[in-house]
């Protein structure tokens, strides 16, 4: 019998249009406004004393409290009102002090069975939803001082190695200075080093009874250490956002020391300053020998407990460049760990540091670069002031039993989430040069409502005129058309919302596109159902012909245009993508909905029964 499918069709269509209806509906319930509190560095866990000072302090203010919630050792306050997250924030961060991360967020809203099954509303983008915009400033000076320290490392490892005495080492400015007693030591220390650091100019001078050797960067090299920082920097960046798992971020150079980062919709905008501004490294060093030279020790206190020291030789075995891999752990007593895995050079270096200095200790030293803002008055105007710092500490002291290789572990952590942010750090990579947040804007929904309200009505203008022109032109079948073309948008903010795509202002120019698109299936099927009634077929016939031979055109057009959508992802960028991704799936859905769900309500509706003539 003509125009009929088989049951096992039908069942098919209908279990996607559930699936379909099922995992667009979250995105009918919008999620709240909220401010979020966290610990610095994740160490500190957010009580319910902290919740009741946070809100205590609100209601002073008049800010109305919807409702709070503790997670994983971070607070979420939800908001009434998104126009009251500003004031929120700087109510909560007074009345809490130091130690804590207020950041604004938009709280998932969706309900409970929905979430069981991985349902969730569709991103938006920075431009429609609001996110987190960063700009990072890399500490240029602090790139060119953290190589040269490196540098002097390893040159005080090369005159050891080969037996040249000197008697001190400083490095300033520019300069790498090392003294001797001689004038013979020093010449051969020259002879050593100039051949392995042409990035320097080598002076030599006398000071007293000293003869001293000065080597001072030249120009080009300072020039190139401060680029490799910036663009080391920049894959550093790269690698944590793709961490944190945020979609369609955009991290990008902006001048010759700036790094923007955009993190359209993050979930966890407290956890992503953290880890984004995290300056953090690791040096991993001897404990200095009781005989050792002032200058060649450094005393550095414990982070868990800040009076107790140790004394550390200035010589590094390795840093966290040389890690090629991190996971957080357990120890035998439940305790957090990282466990390290070290690239080839790293491994080696590790190897001899410790297999000469078994019954020693090594201690793990975390650096991290800091700042403080303050505001003063200048020329009668209020001028934010940033002093960099650098906070020393260290991590675990512990006696050397055997030779290390390329894995080893790090305890004396203070909890699994800074274990599991350590870890994150050390893949993700060490950065080259400290960084600071030279601005730091939280784009709140209401900043992109008037795009969403504009995006919303054209989507409605393209749809009501497609509506109208189908129901004129085709009539009984332009309402099938409709019904298909509404199923269509449902399924494709399901898919987009599945496949956790964001959706951006050139993402709805891309649905208003689908939408027009979505109904060309129909009008070809609709024209040659029109041409075979007018070549004498029976209505049943045409109606089966006009969807059995339209399909390879309608097969064609969509490839085709498929395609294109596919190119524009691949060689484009941000809005590009956004657009590229919304075209791609609503030509999926648009083929299915117009040759797959218009036939089949064709079907039920008209399949098999006898018709003298058609309303088309």
């Amino acid at each position: 019998m003509l125009n009929r499918y088989p049951i096992w069709k039908y069942l098919i269509v209908l279990l996607v249009l559930a699936v379909g209806f099922i995992y667009a509906l979250p995105n009918l319930y919008p999620e709240d406004p909220a401010i979020q509190i966290s610990g610095e560095r994740g160490v500190k866990a957010i009580s319910q004393q902290n919740i009741s000072q946070a809100t205590s302090a609100l209601e002073q203010a008049g800010i109305d409290v919807k409702a709070t919630e503790i997670n994983q050792g971070s607070a979420l306050i939800r908001l009434e009102h998104a126009n009251q997250q500003l004031s929120a924030r700087s109510v909560v961060t007074d009345a809490l002090g130091e130690g804590y991360v207020v950041a604004l967020n938009l709280a998932d809203s969706t309900p409970d069975w929905l979430r069981a099954i991985g349902a969730k509303p569709m991103k938006l983008g920075l431009d429609l939803r609001g996110g987190v915009h960063f700009l990072l400033e890399v500490d240029m000076d602090a790139a060119v001082t953290q190589r040269m320290n490196v540098d002097a490392s390893a040159m005080r490892e090369t005159l050891r190695d080969e037996r040249i005495r000197y008697r001190d080492n400083s490095v300033r400015d520019r300069a790498i200075t090392f003294s001797f007693l001689n004038e013979g030591e020093l010449e051969k220390a020259e002879g050593e080093l100039r051949s392995q650091y042409n990035q320097f100019e080598f002076t030599t001078r006398q000071q007293g009874r000293e003869h001293q050797l000065v080597m001072t960067l030249t120009d080009k090299a300072v020039t190139d250490i401060q680029d490799y920082a910036v663009k080391q920097n920049l894959t550093t960046i790269r690698n944590r956002v793709n961490e944190l798992g945020v979609s369609e971020p955009l991290v990008q150079r902006q001048g010759p020391s700036r790094i923007v980062v955009e993190l359209p919709g993050v979930q966890d905008t407290a956890a992503a300053k953290r880890v984004v501004g995290a300056t953090a490294n690791l040096e991993f060093r001897l404990e200095a020998p009781a005989d050792a030279q002032a200058s060649e020790v450094e005393t550095f206190g414990f982070r868990n407990d800040p009076s107790r020291k140790a004394n550390l030789s200035n010589d590094v075995i390795i840093t966290g460049d040389s890690v090629s891999s991190a996971s957080q752990g357990f120890d035998q007593n439940g305790q957090p760990q990282v466990n390290i895995n070290l690239d080839g050079p790293g491994g080696s270096k590790m190897n001899r540091a410790t297999r000469s200095n078994i019954g020693k200790n090594m201690a793990v030293l975390y650096i991290e670069h800091k700042s403080r803002t303050r505001t003063v008055m200048e020329n009668g105007k209020q001028v934010e002031k940033r002093t960099p710092y650098t906070e020393k500490g260290i991590i675990s002291l512990a006696t050397i039993q055997s030779a290390l290789g390329n894995r080893f572990r790090i305890t004396g952590l203070d909890s699994p989430t800074e274990a599991s942010e350590l870890s994150l750090l050390l893949r993700s990579g060490s950065l080259a040069a400290p960084i600071y947040f030279a601005q730091e804007r939280t784009i709140g929904p209401s900043l992109g409502q008037e795009n969403i309200n504009r995006g919303v009505l054209s989507v409605e203008v393209g749809l009501v005129l497609v509506v109208l022109f189908m129901l004129l032109r085709y009539k009984a079948f332009g309402l099938i058309a409709n019904t298909s073309l509404a199923i269509n948008l449902s399924l494709l903010i399901a898919a987009m919302s599945l496949l956790g795509a964001t959706l951006t202002l050139p993402g709805i120019a891309g649905i208003v596109l689908t939408l027009g698109m979505a109904v060309d299936a129909n009008v070809l099927i609709y024209e040659r159902i029109r041409e075979e009634l007018r070549n004498g077929m029976s209505p049943q016939q045409a109606i089966h012909a006009g969807y059995e031979r339209a399909f390879t055109s309608i097969l064609d057009a969509n490839i085709t245009t498929l395609l294109v959508a596919l190119i524009l992802f691949s060689i484009g960028t941000g809005p590009v993508k956004g657009f590229a991704v919304t075209l791609s799936l609503g030509i999926l859905t648009s083929m299915f909905t117009g040759i797959m769900v218009s036939r089949a309500i064709t079907n039920l509706t008209i399949g098999g029964k006898s018709l003298k003539k058609l309303w088309i």
